[in-house]
């Protein structure tokens, strides 16, 4: 079986944005490695942040059990970030109820949209 290890996000800053989704996520950032500031979510996956000139914007998304989803969106309305119920409506300040589960969006300084959610869509 095959998994993701890690990918790479680009970012205007990796140290302030690896930072940012650490704090959102309830995660430890860590510190620079190499090139890249990597935010470890679990014992398979590595997000690593790495500086770009130009940050084309990506989509990232990810579940989570309602305990978590309960944290992070606590984490998000706590700094008052803009959040959304689908990826074309990140600001409607609303959760989604898709597939008997829980959802929502929010944008980072660099772009990307984050997708947090309790129940998979396919």
């Amino acid at each position: 079986m095959a998994y993701l290890d890690h990918t790479i996000v680009p970012s205007h800053d990796k140290e302030a944005s690896a930072k940012f989704i650490a704090k959102i996520f309830g995660l430890e950032y860590k510190g620079p490695w190499g090139p890249f500031a990597p935010v470890k979510f679990n014992e398979t996956l590595s997000m690593d942040f790495g500086e770009r000139p130009e940050v084309h914007h990506n989509h990232y998304a990810f579940i989570v059990t309602d305990e978590e989803f309960d944290a992070i969106f606590q984490r998000i309305k706590d700094e008052g970030i803009p959040y959304g119920s689908g990826p074309r409506s990140v600001d409607d300040m609303q959760i989604n109820h898709l597939y008997e589960g829980r959802g929502f969006y929010f944008p980072d300084a660099n772009g990307h949209t984050w997708e947090v959610i309790t129940h998979t869509y396919v």
